[in-house]
């Protein structure tokens, strides 16, 4: 059968919808996790919503990388299942054509996929990594309040730990501060104080923090001496531009560098410690999931076709189960392999391994019209759970 045969657009053109519902509504999902947090922003700090959505923009990226794959095996299931329900696989049968001759629109489908999700993995992660951390210095260096929690050890600067138990949000004054500063050499300075408040300096990224009637203690840990003062005033200089690495220039960490950076880095190398693992999974992540739009694809094929009695919800559900447990696989390398339990190359690709076996496996059963066990098992499960509510059921 020809590529550009009218059974291949028609069945192609299928997917496309579920693809673009799937992708919105899996991305409304993700962006509706950060929902507390903006309105935290917006509402107490008075953010600009344009800051607000550049941020949203700039950790798309992250969540793109896996929402395209689920996507793509959404999308290849659900119009499978749809021409299994209405018999028209049925009837191309009849007319000839094997389930090995519905592959080519799969696999362009899929091959669309593969290339979106590359461009996000290689490109899109690192240049949105890179931006968010920008803009959340911009709007640190301007809302240095917006970092501090209530009840919370906050740790943004170096050798700093600061402590407050209640935040004034109208007068921006802290309520019960305790500090412990570690930037003298085998000094450790301990202050608590009943209130402080935090002002910037005019120009530059220097923060003082004025407190109030508290006690200072100084452990010297050399002389093995301690000295307390009483305070009415107490000043701390807080450097923010040491705080940030965006903002001194500090190394990046592996998802922010590019492909380039991250050969450059894995083949420099001195020592395999755990940057230089973190590093080899995720160069090998920036292919292993782009790739794994095959995998899900053909694997969604015979399991759309296999339930062609099924409702639409228990495709979706089918659809989840099964990127969960790629999911799970490839958390569990990420772990291994970031241990080095394992190489982490095999553990970013035995995902695809594993599924792309059990895809092609299905394939050829369905082909040979040589339905698997595991199809008697989810039938099952969709008249356990999927079957309508009768009068006379019982829980």
């Amino acid at each position: 059968m020809p590529f550009n045969s009218i059974i291949n657009r028609y069945v192609f053109r299928e997917m496309i919808p579920p693809f673009v519902i799937n992708l919105s509504f899996f991305t409304f999902v993700f962006l509706m996790t950060k929902i507390l947090d903006i309105t935290h922003l917006v509402v107490n700090y008075r953010i600009d919503l344009w800051t607000v959505i550049r941020m949203l923009i700039y950790s798309m990226p992250f969540f793109l990388e896996f929402i395209i794959p689920m996507s793509v095996m959404m999308a290849v299931l659900l119009a499978f299942l749809r021409l299994s329900s209405d018999n028209e696989i049925n009837a191309l049968k009849a007319g000839g054509v094997s389930i090995y001759g519905l592959l080519p629109p799969v696999l362009l489908f899929s091959l669309m996929g593969f290339v979106l999700t590359g461009l996000v993995a290689v490109y899109g992660l690192p240049l949105g990594r890179l931006a968010f951390k920008e803009l959340v210095f911009k709007v640190a260096s301007s809302n240095i309040d917006i970092g501090l929690k209530e009840r919370t050890f906050n740790d943004s600067f170096k050798d700093v730990m600061l402590y407050v138990n209640k935040i004034d949000l109208r007068s921006k004054g802290l309520i019960d501060v305790f500090i412990e500063d570690r930037r003298t050499e085998n000094i450790v300075i301990t202050v608590v104080a009943p209130q402080g408040t935090l002002f910037r300096e005019p120009e530059g990224m220097i923060f003082h923090l004025g407190l109030s009637n508290g006690m200072i203690n100084q452990v010297d840990l050399e002389n093995k001496s301690v000295n307390s003062i009483r305070f009415d005033t107490y000043d701390i200089r807080l450097d923010l531009k040491k705080a940030l690495p965006v903002a001194g220039g500090g190394p990046k960490d592996e998802e922010e560098m590019s492909l380039s950076e991250l050969r450059r880095f894995i083949k420099d190398a001195g020592i395999k410690n755990d940057k230089y693992y973190l590093a080899l999974m995720e160069y090998h992540k920036k292919f292993s999931i782009p790739f794994a739009c095959f995998v899900l694809g053909v694997l969604a094929l015979p399991l759309g076709i296999q339930s062609k009695s099924a409702k639409r919800s228990f495709g979706i559900g089918l659809g989840l189960v099964f990127f969960l447990l790629y999911y799970i696989l490839l958390s569990a390398g990420w772990v291994f392999g970031e241990a080095g339990i394992y190489p982490p190359v095999l553990g970013m690709w035995v995902p695809n391994i594993v599924m792309g076996g059990l895809g092609v496996f299905l394939l050829i059963r369905t082909a040979r019209e040589r339905p698997v066990a595991a199809g008697a098992f989810l039938g099952a499960v969709k008249d356990r759970f999927f079957r309508p509510v009768k009068k006379n059921d019982t829980l």
